[in-house]
């Protein structure tokens, strides 16, 4: 089959969807910290997001019904695992880190997470790493070390809450290891939907397990918030991104959303008055430039 033309009305729309959905999931960060300029703590705000997010997903699964057969045991095993790793753990860890951390730092580490996922699938398949991608993996980490430098000796980002980001991004990248067999077992919206409430679950409880309910009367605008992240960061830019790839194929997607961490940073600059030193910038394009070498080779 014939490659679509760049310039066929299916095409563009994929490209304009890729494009809303990298904007939608940059935006996460910057309506976390603006949440936090209330009275509401990581677990509350992240409990108030799935709980939104939940039924609208539920609502497009419904909609669809195009669900197939059961699931196996297996599939519904590794559906709980993957759900409390990437959409439970991964987002719990993200958004005790963003108590600390800014919205620029925080998206230029989790976007590291494909080099991790090539050193997990070298690990888990026992492949050897090409000195290509090895180069490409030293540069990413160089360049996340020069992004570092400038926080830590200003004391403006704590070690602990650019530890859990970390944390977050080896938790994303451990999903993303192990999802594509699911996925292609059962389809990737059913896999999608079903992680999110295996991770709605967990959260609910993690919360009832931690606070009193009565935690969750957090003053209005943190609810705005939290449905803004539910809408806007979540559920609606996994649905872009999922119909992009169907126009477009997943490589020229992943290629477009890989301007998320220049968005967040420009949203940060413009939202939050957050600042990128000189040594931070080159940093942050040496880590763009490895991460994308990865990506490719992957």
């Amino acid at each position: 089959m014939s490659e679509a033309p760049s310039t066929a009305p299916g095409f563009r729309l994929g490209v304009i969807l890729a494009l809303t959905a990298a904007v939608g999931f940059a935006s996460k960060a910057i309506f976390v910290k603006l949440a936090y300029r209330y009275p509401v703590d990581a677990i509350t705000l992240l409990t108030l997001r799935l709980v939104l997010a939940l039924p609208m997903f539920w609502l497009i699964k419904l909609a669809r019904r195009d669900d197939g057969p059961p699931l196996a045991w297996r599939d519904r095993l590794w559906l709980i695992l993957l759900g409390l790793l990437g959409y439970y753990l991964s987002s719990l860890f993200d958004f005790l880190g963003l108590v600390t951390v800014s919205a620029s730092l925080e998206r230029l580490i989790l976007f590291l997470y494909p080099t991790f996922t090539v050193l997990f699938s070298a690990w888990f398949a026992k492949t050897p790493i090409t000195r290509r991608v090895g180069g490409a993996l030293v540069l990413s980490y160089l360049g996340m070390l020069l992004v570092l430098i400038p926080d830590l000796r200003n004391a403006h980002a704590a070690w602990s809450g650019i530890l859990l980001v970390f944390l977050s991004t080896v938790s994303y990248a451990l999903y993303l290891t192990w999802s594509p067999a699911v996925i292609a077992r059962i389809g990737a919206m059913r896999f999608t939907e079903g992680a999110l409430t295996v991770s709605a679950v967990a959260m609910v409880t993690h919360f009832l397990v931690t606070h009193p309910v009565s935690a969750l009367a957090v003053p209005t605008p943190v609810w705005i918030y939290a449905a803004v992240i539910a809408l806007v960061a979540t559920v609606f830019p996994i649905y872009a991104m999922a119909a992009a790839m169907a126009r477009i194929g997943a490589p020229r997607a992943a290629i477009i959303g890989s301007i998320g961490p220049i968005l967040t940073i420009f949203l940060g600059m413009l939202v939050l008055d957050e600042r990128l030193t000189p040594l931070q910038w080159l940093g942050a394009a040496v880590v763009m430039a490895g991460v994308l070498r990865v990506s490719k080779k992957k």
